[in-house]
């Protein structure tokens, strides 16, 4: 037996049946180029956004706030632009009673030459939401050969430690092979122990960092390398594991689990594929454990966060991650066993990703190009809280729509079935099959790209065979494709 349901564009809201969207966090305001979102866990519920330019803003955190403060203005010392400008911060773990926080800027010192400076600042004795601009403790300059790939990412570690993202210094194809070369920083995460100093540093050298006290003249500060560019990683609160998206040459984007001394393979490696392997000669490199390459718009990978907050439980230990040129924000499921990884599209986002943060409670914030901050909400409308009908074979209005070049198409099968999707022209012509194949019960995402194809109307088709009761059930909606 046979049921057909035709679910149409005019008397079907879209936001009925989105499993996930993203929303305004903050409605009334707008920030230039953020590339960060922090908060201090000071107990005052307030939020911190970096702007590229060398600015950092504090407000509530609340979605009818209005104005925002200006917490940090060092602009006039920031060199901006590109890959360049105030790329990272954060908070001391004990901010509360020391009132220290770290930043990641470029800088010039003497044209053309760029240094990266990692530095401490005390915020102001007699106004919370005010640092003082003269408090300045330089922990580490590096000199950058070329004007990308800066990495950026600051953050403390569940061990208290300030970890530090930088790049292999850039142009293309590390011709230095800084990631390689464990005499530089380039191409590293560092560790370093801030309430500390040994030496002539302002800092010391945590005693299990890989390469405290060796005497081949290789960086102590090292924590792990063979790293292109770790523009964004961060530690699962619940796990300790240290997440990191590696942005990626021409043809690759990497996510590691990244571990102390080990090595992740750039310039010999482009996520699991070989690049360059001239004088490769590690026996012991960590392969990712997920890599993407760049069709359908794909060009960098934005790293972002295991999301352990409460208002989404859909989400709740899957890893969030976006790409900046497609847009695509997608999950990953992974539990260090798990064979394949478990890669999810979530969703597509107006304006260009360029950072994720999480606020006290964990809850997920996006910063993008557009200059807002976004958050995720799920829409309910009677279905439940992943817009999904887990009880009944049921398919998804596409989202976005109208779209151009590509959209998410959602199913669920509430049994194991052999499920096939196509995409129907309006003269009844099948224009792509999408799916074909025996699937577990579950949801699931798919992508389908209009790329090629006439400005107008189509339609999706599903056909699900259900092995335990031998029915066939069919579900069909109408897509609006835009050129």
């Amino acid at each position: 037996m046979s049921k057909l349901i035709l679910l149409m564009l005019m008397i079907i809201p879209l936001k009925a049946f989105a499993q996930l969207e993203l929303k305004e966090a903050f409605p009334n305001l707008t920030f230039t180029n953020p590339l960060d979102f922090e908060y201090a866990d000071d107990g005052s519920g307030r939020v911190f956004i970096v702007e590229q330019a060398g600015i950092i803003k504090v407000f509530q955190n609340d979605s009818s706030v209005t104005t925002s403060k200006i917490f940090l203005d060092i602009s006039a010392r920031v060199i901006s632009g590109g890959e360049l400008g105030l790329l990272g911060l954060a908070f001391h773990p004990d901010y509360r009673h020391n009132g220290y926080f770290y930043i990641n800027y470029t800088y010039t010192f003497s044209a053309p030459g760029i240094i990266t400076r990692i530095s401490r600042f005390k915020v102001s004795s007699t106004n919370p939401d005010s640092a003082d601009i003269n408090s300045e403790q330089v922990l580490i300059e590096q000199v950058q050969p070329f004007n990308n790939h800066k990495g950026g990412r600051t953050t403390f570690g569940p061990d208290g430690y300030l970890y530090i993202g930088l790049g292999d210094g850039g142009s293309e194809g590390d011709p230095d092979n800084n990631g390689q070369n464990k005499s530089t920083l380039l191409g590293k995460i560092l560790r370093i122990n801030v309430d500390s100093t040994e030496g002539n540093l302002n800092y010391s050298i945590p005693s299990t960092n890989p390469f405290k006290g060796n005497t081949l003249g290789w960086s102590e500060e090292i924590y792990a390398y063979g790293l292109r560019n770790p523009w964004r990683f961060s530690f699962d609160s619940v796990t300790g594991w240290l997440w990191c998206g590696d942005v990626g040459q021409d043809t690759w984007e990497e996510i590691d689990i990244v571990q102390n001394g080990r090595n992740y393979g750039w310039r010999c490696y482009e996520g699991f594929h070989p690049y360059n392997l001239t004088g490769c000669n590690d026996s012991n490199y960590v392969n990712p454990i997920w890599n993407y390459d760049h069709t359908g718009g794909n060009c960098a990978i934005m790293g972002g966060f295991v999301y352990r907050g409460k208002s989404m439980p859909q989400l709740y230990g899957k890893y969030i991650y976006a790409d900046y040129c497609s847009n695509n924000i997608w999950s990953i499921q992974y539990d260090s066993t798990a064979s394949p990884v478990n890669n999810l599209l979530l969703t597509f986002t107006g304006g260009n990703v360029t950072a994720f943060g999480v606020d006290q409670n964990q809850e997920l914030y996006v910063c993008s190009f557009d200059g807002k901050i976004y958050k995720f909400s799920s829409t309910t409308n009677g279905i439940n809280t992943s817009g999904i009908k887990l009880n009944d074979y049921y398919l998804t209005q596409n989202y976005p729509n109208p779209f151009n070049p590509s959209t998410i198409i959602s199913y669920n099968i509430p049994e194991e079935s052999r499920v096939k999707i196509e995409i129907i022209g309006v003269p009844g012509n099948i224009i792509k099959e999408l799916v074909n194949e025996l699937k577990p019960k579950g949801t699931n995402n798919i992508i389908w790209n209009g790329t090629g194809l006439a400005s107008g109307v189509y339609y999706v088709r599903m056909t699900a065979f259900s092995i335990s009761s031998g029915r066939t059930f069919e579900k069909i909606i109408k897509s609006v494709y835009l050129k």
